[in-house]
């Protein structure tokens, strides 16, 4: 039987599933949520013409002066009341509002004041509107900002205040349910007997979620019992998703599938052409979805990369949920590919990359020093160094 391509996989898996419910948060505890509705502004920005410099409101056909002085405008005051007649000048700092028929800002730098008379010292505005920040310039009551499906970052956050938003409309955080099979695993911080080691992929699991913002259900360590297995599925009621780590290949302790099956739970596919990663499967337990990822921890991580993150992004209510793929530089030399696509454990500098590691997938070391994964699909040609590559950028885990 012919394994399952990655793209192939990807766009089942989403398809099995719709954005989570919409519910309204704080912006300030919106970041790394997504839009669930485009973000439209609630006033106008700047909300008067406003001065960009410290210095004199004027009329800009009365250069060169001088003017008389007479007032003030400060920022966060209102408009001055009355217009501003030709000849004079108001005394005037950044963010003020101007009054009427001023057009131009004389920047004090440029002005002399000796009493209620200013005169020019230097060049002053060269135009009409110098100077000055044009109500409505930034954004207006009532304009598109963000598009739905947008993640939010501080940028994003401080736009939604500035346009009048105290809450954002976001999908609901997805709840995923994490368990890790296998009888070597001892929790951190456990003596080790010989044959044992640390479990690392349920906390790895658990900090790219937490990037996203997902609430996040600890299952445990399940040992290579079905009986065990299956109870902890039935454990996961209330999840979204439900990500497994180990057992998942055909050996007599790989118990997920038989487990999934005997809990009520269907699969859809097993095994894709991926390395690391082939033995990963995907189905549903009743209304959650189901990932079985490879117990190896870098084919955890790379298939946690290309599906449960893509997964988490989609409930959530991501535009773009796959990784986005950039085209870089080589600085060695890749052997054509074969009959799975691989993704190498790389390291990008100054716009170039270069793999880190062989195709060991238990080894930890080089990926904690990757930032990025070259992507070499099925068949892929030979390339020289220097020739250029596909490749998903990394941070803090997840891809950007």
């Amino acid at each position: 039987m012919s394994l399952l391509p990655v793209e192939e996989a990807q766009a089942r898996l989403l398809a099995r599933s719709a954005p989570l419910p919409i519910e309204h948060v704080p912006l300030s505890t919106a970041r790394g949520r997504y839009l669930a509705e485009p973000l439209v502004a609630l006033r106008d920005q700047p909300w008067a013409d406003l001065s960009a410099m410290d210095g004199y409101a004027i009329h800009h056909a009365d250069l060169p002066g001088p003017w008389r002085l007479v007032g003030e405008s400060r920022a966060g005051g209102v408009p001055p009341g009355d217009s501003l007649e030709p000849g004079t000048a108001m005394r005037i700092f950044t963010g003020a509002p101007l009054p009427a028929e001023a057009d131009a800002i004389l920047v004090q730098e440029e002005a002399s004041a000796e009493g209620d008379r200013i005169t020019l010292t230097g060049e002053g505005p060269g135009g009409v509107g110098r100077n000055v920040r044009r109500r409505a310039s930034d954004f207006a009551s009532g304009a598109a900002l963000l598009d739905a499906g947008v993640r939010i970052g501080a940028t994003q956050i401080a736009l939604a205040a500035m346009s009048g938003h105290v809450t954002l409309p976001v999908r609901r955080a997805p709840r995923v349910a994490i368990l890790s099979t296998g009888d070597e695993l001892v929790p951190l911080g456990a003596p080790l007997r010989p044959g044992q080691i640390p479990a690392s992929n349920d906390i790895m699991l658990a900090a790219m979620l937490a990037e996203e913002g997902a609430e996040i259900i600890e299952l445990g360590l399940i040992p290579d019992r079905l009986d065990a297995v299956i109870h902890a599925f039935h454990s996961a009621a209330g999840a979204d998703i439900i990500v497994s780590t180990g057992g998942a290949s055909v050996g007599d302790h790989d118990l997920v599938a038989p487990a999934i099956q005997a809990a009520g739970g269907t699969l859809d596919f097993w095994k894709i052409a991926l390395r690391p990663g082939k033995p990963l499967m995907a189905g549903s337990l009743g209304d959650a979805l189901f990932l079985g990822l490879p117990g190896n921890p870098v084919s955890a991580f790379v298939t946690a990369t290309l599906f449960l993150l893509p997964l988490v992004r989609h409930l959530g209510g991501a535009s773009a949920p796959l990784p986005p793929v950039a085209t870089l530089s080589t600085d060695v030399a890749l052997r054509p590919g074969g009959q799975r696509a691989e993704y190498l454990r790389a390291l990008v500098r100054e716009g170039r990359v270069t793999v880190v590691a062989d195709r060991d997938s238990a080894a930890l070391r080089p990926l904690a020093h990757s930032n990025a994964f070259i992507v070499r699909p099925i068949d892929a040609p030979a390339v020289e160094a220097g020739g250029s590559v596909k490749a998903i950028l990394l941070e803090n885990g997840c891809f950007a």
